[in-house]
């Protein structure tokens, strides 16, 4: 684009005097406008200079105070993926120590066996319930591929087309999350 072709508002200009380009003039301009306007120029600068350097110490301050929350927050994550399945473990306790006992006893007969085995599925299952961990069995529910994994298709009798006929292996979830789909045969 050439001179010739701009608008003649934006017509180049003619080039500044070696004392206007380097700007010798324009403090000796500046202190007259501040001395008539009755400002002290040094008092002002010190005043401005004070006020950048607070505002420099908030800055860092608050960086600082940042940089200390995202480290906490990264060691709080560390801490809840190293100890979140304690209160889980600490509630299977209980079931391990029920096992070992049984074990342990080499003399125990059958019935007495059946019936701590029980109590021990009772316990199991309480542990299961205060974590969240929820037994998935469909059996005679209309299948549903996110929580059911169909192993065959069959007509059966009296089971409506779509619905579970049986239930291979029970699924399970934790607190809504399919751990593990329940393994069934959905009749045609």
């Amino acid at each position: 684009m050439t001179s010739t072709d701009l608008p003649p508002e934006t017509e180049r200009q003619e080039p500044a005097t070696s004392a206007e380009a380097s700007g010798a003039n324009a403090p000796d301009s500046v202190r007259a406008a501040a001395a008539e306007a009755g400002i002290d120029t040094a008092a002002e600068l010190e005043r401005v200079r004070a006020e950048g350097s607070a505002h420099y110490e908030s800055f860092l301050r608050a960086k600082a105070d940042t940089e200390n929350l995202r480290r906490r927050a990264q060691e709080d994550v560390a801490k809840a993926r190293k100890f979140g399945t304690e209160s889980f473990a600490e509630s299977l306790l209980p079931v391990m120590d029920s096992l070992e006992a049984a074990l342990s006893n080499p003399n125990a007969d059958v019935a007495k066996l059946r019936e701590g085995v029980d109590l021990t599925l009772k316990q199991l299952q309480s542990a299961f319930e205060r974590n969240q961990l929820v037994a998935i069995d469909p059996l005679g529910q209309k299948f549903d591929p996110h929580r059911h994994q169909a192993i065959s298709t069959q007509p059966v009798p009296g089971v409506e087309p779509n619905h579970v006929a049986a239930v291979l292996q029970k699924g399970w979830s934790l607190s809504d999350r399919v751990l593990r789909p329940a393994l069934v045969t959905v009749a045609q």
